[in-house]
C-alpha cells in the first residue's frame, strides 16, 4: 500500500494526527448558521493559506459528525458511518473529513481495495483533495505488477494523481488560522514526501533508476525528520543499478540504521549493504544486482 503494508500504518498515523489537529471542524456559527467567509481569520491569528477547514452548518450535523468519529478505529464501521453521514447530510463539508479518517483506517488495516474506493469517494466530492489524490496513487503504485496488461495506464493514472497532489498541497489543504507554522510545515512536508515517493516507486518499478533516484531524494528531503526506510532502501538499490556503488552503500547503511534485523525491510537492507561492501571492497564474487521486483511490495516492520 503506502510503499509497504506496515509502513503505511506508521506514516498514515502521522499524517492523520497532523490532519486531525490542523483540520478540526468547528461547531456551527450560532449567529449565522453559515461557514466563515473565504479568507476570514480570527483577530490576532495568522490568515490560513489554502481552503478554510470544513464547518458544520447545523448543530445536528456537527453532533452526527462527532458520533461517527467514535468508530474511527474500526475500518468497516467508520466507512459505514461516513456513508450514513453522507446520505443524511449530502451537502455537508464534513463528509470529506469522515471519509479521510476511513481512508487512513483502511490503509492501516492494509486493505488496499477499500482504501482506493474511499479515496475515490473523497475525490468525487473534492477532486483536488491532496490526501485522497495521494491515497489513490499509493494503491496503484504499490499494487501494480509487471504482469498487469494495463500497467502503463495504471502508472500514468498514479503519476497524474501524485503530480496533482503536489500542485494542490498549498492550495487545497484546509488549515485553520492559528495553526502553528511547524505543524503546517510538517503536514505539508509529509504529503510532499508521500507524493514524491509514489513517483519514485513508479520509476523504480519501470526500471528508470535515474528518475527513481531523483524522486526518492526529493521524498527524503521533503520530510527529513522521519525518512521512510523503504524509500531509503529503494534509493540504495536505484543507485546500485546505476553503478553508483559508494553512494548506494551510504544509503544502504542508512536503511540498515532505520530498520530492525528481523523485518523484511531490515533483511533486504542488510543484504544490500553486504553486497555493496563486498563489491566496493574488491571481493571476487559479489552477488547479482538486486531486482526492482524484490522491493515492489515488501512488508517491513521497522519499529
Amino acid at each position: 500500500m503506502k510503499r509497504t503494508a506496515v509502513m503505511s500504518v506508521i506514516l498514515a498515523a502521522a499524517s492523520l494526527a497532523v490532519a486531525q489537529t490542523a483540520q478540526q471542524p468547528q461547531p456551527p456559527n450560532k449567529s449565522s448558521q453559515q461557514p466563515s467567509a473565504p479568507g476570514a481569520a480570527q483577530s490576532g491569528t495568522p490568515t490560513p493559506t489554502g481552503k478554510l477547514p470544513p464547518q458544520a452548518k447545523t448543530q445536528a450535523e456537527f453532533d452526527a459528525y462527532q458520533a461517527a468519529l467514535k468508530s474511527a478505529n474500526d475500518p468497516a464501521a467508520i466507512e459505514k458511518a461516513a456513508d450514513d453521514f453522507a446520505a443524511k447530510f449530502p451537502d455537508s463539508e464534513l463528509r470529506v473529513l469522515l471519509y479521510r479518517v476511513a481512508m487512513h483506517a483502511e490503509q492501516s488495516a492494509n486493505n488496499a481495495e477499500k482504501m482506493s474506493e474511499t479515496a475515490q469517494k473523497i475525490l468525487k466530492i473534492d477532486p483536488d483533495d491532496p490526501e485522497a489524490l495521494i491515497g489513490a496513487a499509493e494503491v496503484i503504485a504499490e499494487r501494480t505488477r509487471d504482469t498487469d496488461l494495463d500497467k502503463d495506464q495504471r502508472y500514468a493514472e498514479a503519476q497524474k494523481d501524485a503530480q496533482r497532489a503536489l500542485q494542490t498541497i498549498d492550495t487545497d489543504a484546509a488549515i485553520p488560522a492559528g495553526t502553528p507554522q511547524e505543524r503546517i510545515d510538517a503536514y505539508k512536508g509529509f504529503l510532499r514526501s508521500s507524493a514524491y515517493s509514489i513517483l519514485g516507486t513508479i520509476a523504480f518499478n519501470q526500471k528508470n533508476y535515474a528518475q527513481a533516484e531523483e524522486q526518492f531524494r526529493k521524498s527524503i528531503d521533503a520530510y527529513p525528520a522521519q525518512p521512510d526506510p523503504v524509500v531509503v532502501l529503494r534509493l540504495a538499490i536505484a543507485l546500485d543499478n546505476q553503478g553508483k556503488y559508494p553512494d548506494a552503500l551510504k544509503e544502504a547503511n542508512r536503511a540498515v540504521d532505520l530498520t530492525q534485523e528481523n523485518t523484511t525491510a531490515g533483511t533486504l537492507a542488510r543484504r544490500e549493504r553486504d553486497r555493496l561492501v563486498q563489491l566496493t571492497g574488491g571481493s571476487p564474487a559479489p552477488g547479482p544486482k538486486p531486482s526492482s521486483g524484490a522491493m515492489q511490495n515488501p512488508n517491513p516492520s521497522p519499529h
